[in-house]
């Protein structure tokens, strides 16, 4: 015997709907490949230069108030994108406190505070793209 058999034509048409409005909303659930929990994000892109010279091999670091940072590695030419996952560009919309520093494998000349430990360097991400050239000099202020 089918359990619909006992329900009058309004509502097994009702019952019907809801089975439908639930076989939709669990097959478009998940189909984003955002986090729930990941917050806005929004792009940065730069070139970070000591003395005018490219840092090939720096890593700048955006840290926001509240969350994980992101970070971007300069190439050849000081070129760097921040990265907030592995395969997610971008930084947490909002403030963030930049400081640039060596990578594990990576050296060079030394980074003064003001730019690394005790960095003075901020950036106020918006949604969308973003461009913070940093140009550190190795003289103090």
């Amino acid at each position: 015997m089918n359990p619909f058999d006992s329900l009058s034509s309004a509502s097994r048409t009702a019952c019907r709907l809801l089975i439908a409005a639930a076989a939709i909303s669990l097959t478009t659930t998940g189909c984003s490949d955002r986090a729930p929990d990941q917050p806005e994000l929004g792009r940065v892109s730069g070139t970070v230069t000591l003395d005018g010279i490219p840092l090939s091999g720096g890593s700048v670091y955006c840290k926001p108030e509240v969350g994980r940072p992101s970070i971007g590695t300069a190439d050849k030419l000081g070129n760097y994108e921040a990265m907030y996952l592995i395969d997610e560009k971008g930084v947490k919309v909002g403030p963030n406190t930049v400081t640039v520093e060596w990578g594990i494998d990576e050296s060079g000349p030394p980074i003064p505070p003001r730019y690394g430990t005790k960095s003075e360097l901020t950036l106020d991400v918006k949604p969308g793209d973003n461009r913070f050239d940093i140009e550190m000099t190795s003289e103090e202020k």
